[in-house]
């Protein structure tokens, strides 16, 4: 099976179902990071379930805000399931998606390795990303963050569960600037008045 960039399948846009002709498509070639914000998806090698005790989790959680606090990315939403996680961030002006990533993935594999005395790799090759184009795009991939482990029947609600930004434990980057507005809103200024 050929390892696919984005989100399609994940958060299907709305309207659309997940088993569109977007499946079929051939993994896009990457360019050389393009500024803005993401949703990134990376799962565990061999979707092994690492993440179901407290110092497992809290490795990643720690790494995980090491580098929001050392301004590598703005990081505005996680949730840390057992074999998987996602993430809403942006990267700095200065680091590629890519860096940031290997960032996250690497910091916490090689921590996770000493403590945890693994012997196979924490995290599967690559990661799936989406970037996020406007309001609603963001809120809907915000929204799917905080379900997952509603949706998993590992929390009754998302405040519920501790390895997520919905806790409400955890100080997050306000919402990206810039973003478009939802397609359909009312637009105010003077951009259609004048030609």
């Amino acid at each position: 099976m050929t390892e696919r960039q984005g989100t399609a399948l994940a958060v299907p846009p709305e309207g659309k179902e997940s088993g569109s002709a977007v499946e079929g498509m051939g993994i896009p070639h990457r360019h050389a990071s393009i500024p803005g914000t993401y949703f990134v998806t990376s799962r565990t090698w061999e979707s092994r379930c690492l993440f179901v005790n407290e110092p497992m989790c809290t490795v990643f959680v720690e790494t995980l805000f090491r580098y929001q606090t050392d301004r590598v990315y703005g990081l505005h939403a996680f949730v840390l399931m057992p074999d998987h996680f996602h993430i809403l961030l942006t990267p700095a002006q200065n680091v590629t998606l890519e860096k940031a990533v290997q960032f996250i993935k690497g910091g916490s594999a090689r921590k996770l390795g000493i403590e945890g005395r693994l012997r196979f790799p924490v995290w599967q090759r690559g990661f799936s990303d989406h970037r996020i184009r406007n309001t609603a795009d963001y809120a809907s991939h915000l929204h799917y963050i905080e379900q997952n482990p509603v949706r998993k029947n590992l929390a009754i609600a998302p405040r519920d569960y501790r390895w997520s930004s919905a806790a409400g434990v955890y100080t997050m980057d306000v919402s990206p600037q810039g973003l478009k507005p939802q397609e359909g809103t009312k637009q105010f200024g003077t951009a259609e008045a004048v030609p």
